[in-house]
């Protein structure tokens, strides 16, 4: 696995409430164009994913809202607050904590958290649980070893007070992380080939992996018992 950055869990949150304002703002001003770009190639696999939703680590809703999550639970009171605002049923926990029954939704989505998760194969473990038999968890990913993942890097070393606490995985690890822990990859997009800092406009989204992708989509079944 890649190098930790500060891994105090609390620590995290209190940067995510402290800097709420300017981490929800990035959506509309600066990732404007790369939000919209994500959210175009989510909705190319909504088809496919079995109802009701989840997303852990829901932030201020953007995500959930733009495709239609109804419920979402993240540790930022502040960020939950403006999910709440967005429309999204949302409860203050972390993704390990269990909080629902057995069995409770259809699909989980996990879009640029499983980074910032202290613990993602506990996380990981209770979406199994918590998933129908037929059951899908989606991930949206920043990968270790590409261009965007590479900038990423950069922002952390340079102390960027988001990314300091983000570890980031490779396609292998994270095949690897999901056959750990029970589920088998169905379908991968990737999107977002242009350079960090130098997109102008929105992408269509292209099946499968390309290690030149910026923002990779898996897709996985939940396996075993």
């Amino acid at each position: 696995m890649r190098p930790e950055g500060n891994r105090n869990p609390s620590y995290s949150y209190s940067t995510f409430d402290r800097l709420a304002e300017r981490y929800d703002s990035w959506f509309e001003q600066a990732g404007r164009l790369i939000f919209s770009t994500e959210v175009r190639a989510f909705r190319s696999v909504l088809p496919m994913l079995p109802e009701p939703w989840l997303e852990i680590g829901v932030g201020s809703g953007r995500f959930a809202r733009a495709l239609g999550i109804d419920v979402g639970i993240d540790p930022s009171r502040q960020l939950l607050e403006m999910a709440k605002q967005r429309g999204i049923d949302v409860v203050l926990a972390r993704g390990e904590d269990a909080v629902f029954k057995n069995e409770t939704f259809g699909t989980v989505f996990l879009i640029v958290t499983i980074c910032f998760l202290d613990n993602p194969m506990k996380v990981l473990h209770e979406i199994h649980r918590i998933l129908t038999p037929e059951g899908r968890v989606v991930l949206g990913l920043v990968l270790w070893d590409s261009p965007w993942g590479s900038y990423y890097r950069e922002k952390k070393a340079e102390g960027h007070p988001f990314y300091d606490y983000a570890t980031f995985f490779s396609m292998d690890e994270m095949s690897k992380l999901l056959e750990e822990t029970d589920f088998t990859i169905e379908k991968t997009v990737s999107t977002l080939f242009q350079e960090p800092e130098k997109v102008k406009h929105i992408e269509k989204a292209r099946k499968g992996y390309s290690a030149n992708a910026g923002f990779t989509i898996l897709l996985a079944r939940k396996t075993g018992c």
